[in-house]
């Protein structure tokens, strides 16, 4: 197997498994901005929206990639430069829930751009930026040259504009048309080779981790994970064990990289972390209604799903509680049918959640939601708009109000004017998930009086679970970020391979020889034959050899046809049993003679026939004039040696 990595956030890794180039993840790069560099509104590009993709992912041959895997709706957003490019024809795997919400999140991008291009005119959308090239790029500080380009200008082809990605909604469902969706745990199949396989990771709902098997090899696939979710299903690492190979990828256990590796915890002990990350969310809420009692408005453009749907069942419950009426508004095109879906897939959601569903098996009927979005819909106390401009929303404006809004980067959506209305004004409160750099996002809207929150949600494995979890996997080799070595120790038994951005790294091969199955068809017609020292049977056969699933398999030719008669033989010939063959069929004149070589050479007479057999290392030898003597000593060679 081969690996090859590209480490933003989240990874995208093109591994070579049994002769079949994989791509897994397909994302529209996060990049984390400079955190130390202080930004001035002349600092910044004032440019229509350009979107920054894997690194030379428009420059791939796409002819190339046989499967495309996803475990998340960030790594969906990339897929159109892929399936839009004619030679392009792999399959994609991703589970129904990904798929659809990935498609919402493109769905709402489109909307937010064309809404940009209101503001910058509809011919820039086509034109070569500017700031692009080499003169006005050198004008820019440090960090903004840094995002751009990268550290030697090697993803300075990484940016699209938003036509190069998502052309139209129809081209995104044409893209979205050719992924191939499955369940928790279904097999799917490819060219008979591979068997793809989706266990839920916990991150989000519909997240996924993935096992793929090929004819002496298997994989696990170890995405952003967590054991113990509010919303989405657990973490099912159970069903990761005992594969060949382990691809790490879960970069969020460089949140807490500080953290002791001897601080391990075992993974049936409910991690602390989780419970931190509920304070949080508690946290949050409490820092919500200080703000609304203050007649201060809240502006939260958080992405993820869960987080989204914990926060609209806390903020409600304390403002209830409080008797406080503040209006809360969702401002996106997708927000809507994405927290339906909560609701639609119940399978998907976490084992708490799902016992709504079992206490209630008319829960249709009855309208027992899972979460508690439905009701405040219902009650009027959460509205949702597609778009700012509307007339709609107008009308039911309401201040002091809390807006969940795209998007997170503060440079699309809703969420930059709610920011030119509020910015200057002391008492609202703005809510930023962490990996935004808020110097950098916040630059445009400079001075800024609003209090800003910034916190950061369990987004995969504490790194005190890592270790104890690749001891359960219990697989051979285990692929790892190689800037993550100092904080896991090695495992006995297991070889650490480490992996690093833009390099190829080979892996062993887990198997020198190859395992197949027996068809029932050709079971039947075996004719075993017990061996002279009893411990094994063995029979010769005639079949053809097929892949099915995954894993070789015999069969019978379609036209059978006799196996040869002659006899196959094979290790040490028992001289006192083949003297004994011969002496059956006539020939009792003969005579042993032995060399400090420790061959053996057995004379026979019959009448005035002879014959010389040589024993040894090496193949039994006969030496003989008459060519019936030599089908007498060939007979009792083999009556005394193993054979079929």
């Amino acid at each position: 197997m081969k690996l090859r990595a590209r480490l933003p956030l989240p990874p995208c890794h093109m591994i070579d498994l049994g002769g079949f180039c994989i791509l897994l993840e397909c994302p529209d790069e996060e990049e984390e901005e400079g955190k130390e560099a202080s930004l001035s509104v002349d600092g910044l590009i004032n440019s229509v929206p350009w979107y920054k993709t894997v690194g030379s992912l428009g420059l791939w041959d796409v002819s190339l990639i046989d499967v495309v895997v996803i475990s998340s709706p960030m790594g969906i957003l990339g897929l159109p430069i892929l399936t839009r490019n004619s030679n392009f024809s792999a399959k994609i795997y991703a589970t129904e829930v990904t798929t659809k919400i990935g498609q919402l999140m493109m769905e709402d991008l489109v909307t937010m751009h064309e809404e940009a291009l209101q503001f910058f005119g509809p011919g820039e959308e086509f034109k070569y930026p500017e700031w692009m090239t080499w003169n006005e790029l050198e004008k820019y500080p440090q960090v903004i040259r840094t995002i751009v380009m990268g550290n030697v200008a090697e993803e300075l082809g990484s940016w699209f504009p938003c036509t190069g990605i998502y052309v139209s909604k129809a081209e995104i469902d044409e893209c979205i048309k050719k992924v191939q969706t499955a369940k928790y745990a279904e097999e799917c199949c490819y060219n008979s080779s591979l068997i793809f396989k989706a266990f839920s990771s916990g991150l989000e709902i519909g997240g996924a981790n993935w096992t793929i098997h090929c004819p002496g090899s298997s994989v696990t696939y170890l995405t952003s994970s967590i054991f113990k979710s509010a919303t989405a299903m657990e973490f099912n690492y159970h069903d990761l064990q005992g594969n060949d190979f382990i691809l790490f990828s879960d970069f969020s256990s460089f949140n807490d990289a500080g953290m002791s590796n001897s601080e391990k915890e075992p993974l049936d002990e409910p991690s602390s972390i989780a419970d931190r990350s509920w304070k949080k969310i508690n946290f949050i809420s409490s820092c919500v209604v200080e703000t609304a009692k203050g007649g201060g408005s809240v502006l939260i453009p958080i992405g993820r799903l869960g987080i989204i749907l914990q926060l609209l069942e806390v903020i409600s419950q304390a403002l209830e509680a409080l008797e406080l009426k503040v209006p809360m508004y969702i401002i996106s095109s997708a927000a809507e049918e994405m927290l339906a879906l909560a609701n639609v897939f119940p399978e998907w959601v976490s084992s708490e959640r799902q016992q709504k569903v079992h206490t209630s098996p008319f829960h249709v009927v009855l309208g027992t939601s899972l979460f508690g979005h439905a009701e405040l819909t219902k009650e009027s106390k959460l509205q949702f708009f597609p778009v700012i401009h509307s007339p709609d929303f107008m009308q039911a404006w309401q201040e002091p109000c809390i807006v969940f809004s795209p998007h997170w980067s503060l440079r699309l959506g809703p969420a930059v004017h709610l920011l030119r209305r509020w910015h200057a004004d002391e008492n609202c409160l703005l809510i930023l998930e962490s990996g935004v750099d808020a110097d950098v996002a916040l630059s445009p809207f400079m001075p800024i009086a609003m209090k800003v929150l910034r916190c950061s949600f369990l987004s995969g494995l504490p790194i005190r679970k890592v270790h104890p979890l690749l001891e359960f996997l219990k697989s051979k080799h285990i692929l790892f970020p190689e800037d993550l070595r100092p904080h896991v120790p090695l495992r006995e038994g297991a070889s650490f391979l480490y992996y690093s951005e833009n390099r190829t790294m080979a892996a062993p091969n887990p198997s020198d020889g190859v395992e197949a199955d027996l068809s029932i068809d050709l079971a039947r017609q075996l004719r075993p034959r017990r061996m002279l020292q009893e411990t094994m049977a063995i029979s010769r056969l005639k079949g053809k050899l097929q892949l099915s699933y995954g894993r070789h398999l015999l069969a019978p030719t379609k036209a059978p046809s006799d196996l040869p008669a002659k006899r196959l033989l094979w290790g040490p010939v028992d001289r006192s049993l083949l003297l004994h063959s011969l002496a059956e069929k006539g020939i009792i004149e003969s005579s042993v003679e032995q060399d400090d070589g420790g061959r053996c050479r057995i004379f026979v007479q019959d009448g005035d026939r002879r014959a010389v057999v040589e024993l040894g290392a090496a193949p039994a030898v006969i030496a003989a004039a008459d060519e019936r003597l030599a089908a007498l000593l060939h007979e009792a060679l083999c009556s005394a040696s193993d054979g079929i």
